[in-house]
């Protein structure tokens, strides 16, 4: 073992005990491994900034501005909306089609962003159906994982692995390589799940499941304990209110008050505005305000020349054509962990307010504004549907969990979905065609996304996860220095040490068992990264052909089912499903077993094992 070897390997191990312990961040690691490898002169800079160039990268961030134009279009709710009319209250039946739904989406767009857009759908179908969401969230986090084992999109360590086979000289796989075994394993995983999801179940559990019914406007104001916070205010001549703005105002630093709403006179009706920061307020508009200390209301109205008006207690319920709520809960990595509402600028941003917050199961009764959101918190937001609507799309700060009823009366079909179709199929028809190279492909369906209006320009850029992105770019030039300092032949040493080179199907095994091993620490894209290479060139060395062993290493990466930490995926439904750890282990490992012996009886009938001319 030479010196740059054991640089290499030093870095390597710092990676991934940096990737585990989550600190620093893991696209900051990429990013230093890019700035590390020149500096030590094993790589050179061209070398170690191959990533940028390299085409599954584009490709990869270009299915995230596809998948960000199915959500903004409403094509997955649309989905969400066909379940619950076709199980007809079945669970059985809806499992299928939920899995099957999933698979399908997610093969053609982020896994991840899958599981984010049905998180809430499934929350309303188990509320719809009065079933236990603990029963119907794991079938998603599995269903959501197999999707990246149908089509070579699917997941990122599809492409990686696609990749190194034509850096080997060989021909990539084609956009349904994928598809016979992935198949087989959905096929299995429904079967699985229709049998291993009683294990989730508890009396507990259903007690909680019986009390999810769907709930109303009323419903969230008593569970936030917002009665008696509102108030209408009219704004009369002289108010020192008129002609500044909402944020001008800071009312809610100043007495706790929040205006969630202005009704303004048009012709002859009242209709109620956005109240967003930057609306100037006028003489006469009424204040809908929201009063976190009840005590302030005679001083805010004395000081502002304010009137108090009657408040109905169904008051939202009549307005509910204009004003929404919604419950929001916090992913992983979204960015707001760690801040207040005032430091995120909550309503200058996204044009609500937050009214409530809930956290360990009870509704905190002080002022909100100044507490430090933390993982597992529930927030409640009011203002436009349209407001709530747009939450939806931003997948990686929020999960919005639930949606009252009224919604189902406010939120018509959005218009550009047909377009977004249409897109989706010439996209994947030309991938399936292979008229033009499938990075190509991608872009110009980014493009018709764009042109029909399905997405703009900004969205388009926020909705590519750039995190993901940089530490797929950062992890490349590990794979080059291990083949330059002769790791990868040490590796491929090793391991036919153990195995022997006269057993392709143990071997098959063996790949199999390190990938996901390694996949329980570090990122699926960073594991495929590195064990592509070794895969290909251990086939090289037995005398077989690569395909298999490159198939495995990328079908191992995506049965990451173990551990709720082996996948945002996973990640993701913990909250909503009410998971403790050892239910992933109960129902992961097993199920990973299953998927190591489909790949080995399977994967060699698909891909034979005899050297290729």
């Amino acid at each position: 073992m030479n010196i740059d070897l054991i640089i290499v390997l030093s870095l390597l191990v710092v990676a991934i005990i940096a990737f585990i312990i989550n600190k620093p961040r893991m696209d900051f690691v990429a990013l230093s491994v890019i700035v590390a490898f020149p500096l030590t002169g094993i790589l050179t800079v061209n070398e170690t900034l191959i990533g940028f160039s390299d085409s599954s990268v584009i490709l990869i961030a270009a299915f995230f501005v596809i998948g960000d134009s199915l959500v903004r279009t409403g094509i997955a709710y649309s989905v969400g909306e066909w379940l619950i009319k076709q199980a007809k209250n079945n669970e059985t039946r809806l499992i299928i089609l939920l899995m099957g739904s999933v698979a399908l989406l997610g093969s053609i767009m982020s896994s991840t962003g899958i599981v984010a857009i049905f998180i809430p759908i499934v929350l309303n179908i188990a509320r719809h159906m009065n079933a236990d969401p603990k029963r119907l969230m794991m079938p998603l986090s599995f269903a959501a994982l197999i999707s990246g084992m149908l089509t070579l999109v699917a997941t990122a360590p599809n492409l990686v692995v696609s990749s190194s086979l034509k850096e080997a000289g060989f021909t990539p796989f084609s956009f349904f390589s994928f598809t016979p075994i992935g198949l087989v394993i959905l096929v299995m995983g429904i079967v699985y799940m229709l049998f291993a999801r009683r294990l989730l179940a508890s009396p507990a559990d259903n007690d909680i499941a019986s009390h999810q019914n769907k709930r109303h406007l009323v419903d969230l104001i008593k569970d936030y304990n917002l009665s008696g916070r509102n108030r209408r205010l009219r704004v009369n001549s002289g108010s020192l209110m008129i002609g500044k703005t909402i944020a001008e105002l800071q009312l809610r630093a100043r007495f706790g008050a929040n205006i969630i709403g202005i009704e303004r006179e048009k012709r002859i009706t009242y209709k109620v505005l956005d109240a967003s920061s930057h609306l100037e307020i006028k003489v006469g508009d009424i204040l809908l305000c929201d009063f976190f200390y009840k005590e302030t209301v005679d001083d805010f109205c004395n000081t502002f020349q304010l009137t108090k008006l009657a408040f109905k207690g169904d008051y939202f319920t009549d307005q509910s054509h204009s004003i929404g709520m919604a419950e929001v809960s916090l992913p992983p990595e979204s960015k707001l962990i760690g801040k207040n509402i005032l430091e995120i600028g909550f309503r200058s941003t996204y044009r609500l307010n937050v009214v409530g917050l809930r956290r360990n199961g009870e509704s905190l009764e002080n002022d909100i504004i100044d507490e430090n959101l933390k993982l597992g918190d529930t927030l409640l937001v009011i203002g436009t549907w349209k407001a709530i609507k747009q939450l939806q799309t931003l997948n990686q700060d929020f999960l919005v969990l639930s949606l009252p009823a009224e919604i189902d009366q406010v939120a018509p079909a959005l218009s550009r979905a047909p377009y977004a179709l249409i897109t989706l199929a010439i996209t994947v028809g030309l991938m399936i065609s292979g008229i033009f190279p499938n990075v190509i492909t991608a872009l110009l369906g980014c493009l018709l996304m764009g042109a029909f209006r399905c997405i703009d320009m900004d969205s388009a850029y926020k909705s590519i996860h750039w995190q993901s992105l940089i530490l797929i770019i950062g992890m490349f030039p590990f794979a080059a220095a291990l083949q330059k300092t002769g790791g990868v032949n040490l590796a491929v040493s090793g391991l036919l040490s153990v195995v022997g080179d006269s057993s392709p199907h143990l071997l098959i095994a063996a790949l199999f068992i390190l990938t996901a091993s390694i996949g329980l620490f570090i990122s699926n894209t960073a594991t495929a990264i590195l064990l592509a290479p070794i895969a290909i060139q251990a086939a090289e060395q037995v005398g077989v052909s690569p395909y298999p062993f490159a198939m495995t290493i990328a079908l191992a990466a995506s049965a990451a089912f173990m551990t709720p930490v082996s996948s945002p995926v996973n990640t993701l439904v913990v909250g909503p499903g009410r998971y403790k750890f050892i239910d992933f282990i109960k129902l992961g490992v097993p199920f990973t077993l299953i998927v190591m012996v489909i790949c080995i009886l399977f994967v060699p009938i698909l891909f034979p094992l005899h050297p290729i001319p």
